[in-house]
């Protein structure tokens, strides 16, 4: 039998009126029977379509707004200017407005990791922890730095074992050795006032072993060293 005689081959149905008539008297039929559902499920596309596209033009409009109120509240922060930073002045938003009030927006995003660090400096570690853990960015650097910061944190709140997963993080993202061999510094220094020796000897062995061109390859073999003696290795 020849691919043009097949029954309901996509040839037949183009090159025959008849056929093809028939497959619209099914797809009518079937749409009859079906037109509620058919509405409602067209309906919703159509809704969510429309919200997505409300959501991305409200966050584009909120982004250049916090943008420069942003840029406004910077010069507070790299001055050193914490409580006008975090709470604004003459007339400017702060960082903690900034990042609630255009949520969703890079801007926002940003916020969050400034105020994060700038609640680090006035020991309000808890709020700290809370915008750090807000931010995230994809960058090399900065993510890992922000993760390190939240480990800074617990530290400071004399909860190290709450910190060495933080390190963790931090020196396994994106492995470099510029920030890597330092993140791994401080997790091994966590292990310790964890009491996790052996851990923390790991950790710094990681640094002598995979970056032995590191600057903090010498504190490594030393803390590794004593380590090693008191537990009799």
């Amino acid at each position: 039998m020849s691919k043009k005689n097949t029954a309901n081959s996509g040839l037949d149905i183009i090159e025959s009126p008849e056929a093809l008539a028939g497959q619209i008297n099914k797809a009518e039929t079937f749409f009859r029977k079906n037109q509620k559902v058919l509405i409602g499920v067209g309906a919703a596309i159509l809704i969510g379509l429309l919200a997505f596209a409300g959501y991305r033009w409200y966050i584009d409009s909120q982004e250049s707004s916090a943008q420069v109120a942003l840029s406004n509240v910077v010069y507070d922060f790299e001055a050193d200017s914490l409580n006008k930073a975090l709470t604004g002045s003459g007339g400017n938003e702060g960082l903690l407005s900034i990042a609630d009030e255009y949520s969703g927006t890079d801007a926002a995003n940003l916020a969050n990791l400034y105020a994060g660090i700038a609640l680090m400096k006035q020991g309000k570690f808890d709020d700290a922890i809370s915008r750090l853990e807000s931010f995230s960015s994809s960058d090399l650097l900065v993510q890992a730095r922000a993760t390190a910061l939240i480990g800074d944190a617990y530290m400071e709140k004399n909860q190290p074992a709450e910190a060495i997963s933080y390190y963790k993080k931090a020196a396994g993202y994106k492995s470099n050795d510029f920030f890597t061999p330092l993140y791994l510094m401080k997790l091994g220094i966590a292990q310790e006032k964890a009491n996790q020796p052996q851990d923390a000897i790991a950790s710094y062995n990681k640094i002598i072993e995979e970056h032995p061109l590191s600057a903090e390859v010498t504190n490594a073999k030393k803390y590794k060293g004593l380590l090693e003696g008191q537990v009799g290795e």
